[in-house]
């Protein structure tokens, strides 16, 4: 596929717009000092709460934060449809307005706001710049914190067998820190994603790579949530592994019959 990077051969300019969207559910105790710890980091950069109809009060918090800051905007969904949904429905909205960057973050306090500027300087003036810049965890520098052993197990397993499924030399892809500059997320077809998981950040990754956007990866620490439960679940593990396995398939068919042509 013909590399669609919108700055190559110029030089790219840091985003002066950028919209954190952070999805949510039953995050209630975990939002707002996030939220808060974030517009320190990052005054300049605006944040979309997107809540999944949290039973717990989440988008009351959320409410209340924007009600008093007018760089956070909530968007109210109805039910749990997933991460990649979430994910989804704040990309559309940003990209109905004007922002040049778009970030990915938890609101379980496991990605650091802290980061943030770091990330964003990758999508700087250089011609070696960034489209999507990963929080990686698994590049020198990169760490885990308070992860149970399986946990990292799981995850570092998960994203060997997607590096050599895929083909990509992406060292987290599962990774859930990350920004994307505007064209990435208007050239990925996002209404065809169908990962619903976090098989999504996988999906999204890969897709980026194959439109010929530079993925480039920034080392930060990931520490265990302190508060609420983890949205990891066996349905999710299961759906990565399918779909993973799914893409292999297509991509090794893809390269057999390029090669089938080629000899005739």
């Amino acid at each position: 596929m013909a590399n669609r990077r919108a700055h190559e051969g110029a030089a790219a300019a840091v985003p002066d717009s950028v919209l954190v969207v952070i999805p949510t559910y039953n995050e209630r105790d975990n939002i707002e000092p996030v939220v808060r710890r974030l517009l320190d980091a990052t005054p300049a950069a605006h944040v979309l709460v997107v809540d999944d109809g949290s039973p717990d009060g989440t988008g009351a918090v959320a409410d209340r934060l924007a009600a008093a800051d007018e760089r956070i905007t909530v968007l109210h969904r109805t039910a749990k449809a997933g991460l990649g949904a979430a994910y989804v429905a704040g990309f559309e909205w940003a990209l109905s307005r004007s922002y040049e960057a778009v970030v990915e973050m938890d609101a379980d306090g496991s990605h650091a706001p802290e980061d943030l500027p770091r990330l964003l300087e990758m999508l700087g003036p250089d011609g070696a710049s960034a489209d999507v810049v990963l929080g990686s965890r698994y590049v020198p520098g990169g760490q885990t914190v308070n992860w149970p052993w399986y946990r990292e197990f799981l995850s570092r397993g998960a994203n060997v067998y997607a590096k050599l499924a895929l083909g990509v030399g992406i060292h987290d892809i599962t990774a859930g820190y990350r920004v994307y500059r505007r064209e990435v997320l208007e050239a990925v077809e996002l209404h065809d994603v169908a990962s619903q998981g976090y098989c999504f950040q996988v999906d999204l990754a890969w897709r980026a790579v194959a439109a010929g956007f530079r993925v480039v990866e920034v080392p930060i620490t990931f520490v265990e949530r302190e508060n609420g439960s983890s949205k990891m679940s066996g349905e999710v593990v299961r759906e990565a592994l399918v779909r993973v396995t799914q893409w292999g398939v297509q991509r090794r068919g893809g390269q057999v019959w390029g090669l089938l042509r080629g000899r005739r």
